[in-house]
């Protein structure tokens, strides 16, 4: 009888899942929060495991980054993902500059470089759609 649990139980397993965006915004924070730190986990142990050299980025859909560099990785790669880091911040302060957002610490040259590619960008829409 525990024999015939056992193997009920081993056919069982994890069920399988399709594999699509998940719509519920709570459940997809979660969930690629998990998966994020499983990836991290994962590289670390394929780093220590295998002796490979590994390097991680993982972008949330907020632009968020998580990075992992294992030990024995050169300073030039790391140094890259520093550099991708800056200008991913950079990027994402650009839109939210774009969007109107944090524009309060723009000087005034500043703010007419963000109005001029806002008009830019519209000229573009308006063109497009002639």
């Amino acid at each position: 009888q525990t024999l015939k649990l056992r193997r009920e139980r081993k056919k069982m397993g994890r069920g399988k899942i399709e594999i699509k965006r998940i719509e519920n915004a709570n459940n997809r924070v979660v969930t690629f929060s998990k998966r994020r730190n499983g990836l991290v986990k994962k590289a670390k142990e394929i780093t220590v495991l295998c002796d490979a050299k590994v390097a991680l980025i993982v972008f949330a859909s907020n632009g968020k980054m998580t990075d992992y560099c294992c030990p024995s990785m050169d300073l030039g790669a790391i140094n890259e993902i520093d550099r991708i880091k800056k200008e991913n911040d950079n990027l994402q302060l650009e839109l939210r500059h774009l969007k109107g957002e944090d524009i309060q610490s723009l000087n005034l040259k500043n703010l007419m470089a963000v109005e001029h590619a806002i008009e830019h960008g519209l000229d573009k829409v308006r063109d497009h759609q002639a």
